[in-house]
């Protein structure tokens, strides 16, 4: 791979990112990359490594799940050099997320992650969330008995948090 080609793929991580106003995920980045042929996903990783490196970019490790912010650093440095990406390239990044928004949303805003308490022993703290645009919505701790417990919650929250948050709005607001 080009010195060239891997600018082109930094400056393109950086312009994703500028152009919303939550993180991107590894598997979000590599999706569109890989999907519309830029480049490949070995490629792609070596790009976002050395943005992180260079702190341009910051990355945030959620379980399983890396989040990749736009810091000053990066910001700055894509103002510099934003018109080596060609308008093309800028349409299909901007048709994406068109398509794509609330979905890429939707997996950084709702986040479960799971460790075991240090004082009782065996146990394990879950700490789900969902965030609307970078506000808390709900953070939700529950102490479970067990480290498959807690994979398991973890597992769910992704595709029942809208169930929970909505079963527990109408619990605390409804008189009954």
């Amino acid at each position: 791979m080009s010195e060239e080609s891997l600018t082109l793929y930094k400056l393109m991580i950086l312009f994703m990112l500028d152009n919303l106003d939550f993180p991107l995920t590894n598997s979000q980045l590599s999706e569109f990359f890989v999907n519309h042929g830029y480049t490949s996903y070995f490629h792609l990783q070596q790009a976002i490594n050395e943005l992180v490196e260079s702190e341009f970019v910051r990355a945030e490790t959620i379980r399983n799940t890396t989040n990749y912010h736009l810091i000053s650093s990066g910001k700055e440095a894509l103002a510099m050099f934003h018109t080596q990406i060609s308008e093309p390239i800028k349409n299909d990044i901007l048709d994406y997320f068109a398509e794509k928004k609330y979905q890429l949303r939707k997996e950084v805003d709702i986040t479960a992650d799971y460790y075991p308490l240090k004082k009782k022993r065996g146990e394990y703290m879950v700490k789900t969330q969902i965030k609307e645009k970078g506000s808390l919505l709900l953070e939700l701790n529950i102490n479970v008995v067990s480290k498959e417990q807690a994979i398991a919650i973890c597992d769910s929250w992704e595709k029942k948090s809208d169930a929970v948050y909505g079963k527990l709005m109408e619990m605390l607001l409804l008189d009954e």
